[in-house]
C-alpha cells in the first residue's frame, strides 16, 4: 500500500451530484475535472466501458495530484444493451425517455479509488423502473434543464425522481457514486473517513 494513502482525498469529477454525495457522507476532498476521452470502443460492453473510464479518469486524478487518493467514477444507463449516455438534445432526450417509460433500465457506475502504485475497481448495477410516461410529461420534463447533462436523461435525485416506481440496487449509484463501496475502497488504502465526520 502506498504512502500516499495517507494522503488528501481527490475527487476526479465536476459532476454537482458527486460532490453532493461525498459531502453527504461527511467528507473533505478536492475536486478536479478530468480531461479524457469518452468514446465507447467498438463492442465493448457496457460494464467494461464504465469501468474502463472509471480508471481512466482516476489516473488523470494521479497525474494531477500524486499524493492524493482519488475517487473517479462514471455512470451509463443501458436498455438493452444500448448505452443511453448524456442526451444530445431535446429530440434525443425525449426519445430515451420514452423508450424507458414503462419499463426497467440498468444503471451501470464504473467506480475506481486510487493511489500511486495501486487500485480498486468495480461497477455497480442497479435496476431502475418507470412508470408509464406521455409524450407531453417527457418534453416538459426536459424544459426544465435537468436532463441535459445526465447520463439517461433524468436525475433520480431530482424532479426525475418524479417518473421512478422502484429502485433495486444502490440509489447513490444510481446518482453517481456508490457511497458504500467508495468508503470500503478508502478504508482499504487507510483513510480515515470518520476523522471529519465526528464532532
Amino acid at each position: 500500500m502506498s504512502a500516499a494513502s495517507a494522503g488528501a482525498i481527490l475527487l476526479a469529477s465536476s459532476s454537482p451530484r458527486r460532490v453532493n454525495l461525498l459531502q453527504q457522507i461527511g467528507l473533505t476532498f478536492d475536486v478536479m475535472s478530468p480531461d479524457v476521452d469518452e468514446s465507447r470502443m467498438s463492442g465493448e460492453a457496457p460494464e467494461d466501458y464504465v469501468q474502463r473510464l472509471s480508471r481512466t479518469k482516476a489516473a488523470a486524478g494521479l497525474a494531477h495530484a500524486p499524493k492524493h487518493v482519488v475517487i473517479a467514477a462514471d455512470t451509463i444507463v443501458a436498455l438493452d444493451q444500448e448505452v443511453l449516455g448524456k442526451p444530445a438534445g431535446r429530440e434525443d432526450g425525449v426519445r430515451m425517455m420514452l423508450e424507458m417509460s414503462g419499463r426497467s433500465h440498468c444503471v451501470l457506475t464504473g467506480l475506481t479509488v486510487a493511489v500511486a502504485g495501486e487500485s480498486k475497481s468495480t461497477v455497480v448495477a442497479s435496476d431502475v423502473c418507470f412508470r408509464n410516461l406521455s409524450k407531453q410529461e417527457a418534453e416538459a420534463y426536459w424544459r426544465t434543464g435537468e436532463p441535459a447533462d445526465k447520463a439517461g436523461g433524468y436525475g433520480l435525485q431530482g424532479i426525475g425522481g418524479i417518473f421512478v416506481t422502484q429502485v433495486t440496487g444502490s440509489p447513490s449509484a444510481v446518482m453517481g457514486l456508490p457511497v458504500q463501496e467508495t468508503e470500503e475502497f478508502l478504508t482499504y488504502f487507510g483513510v480515515d473517513t470518520w476523522g471529519g465526520r465526528i464532532v
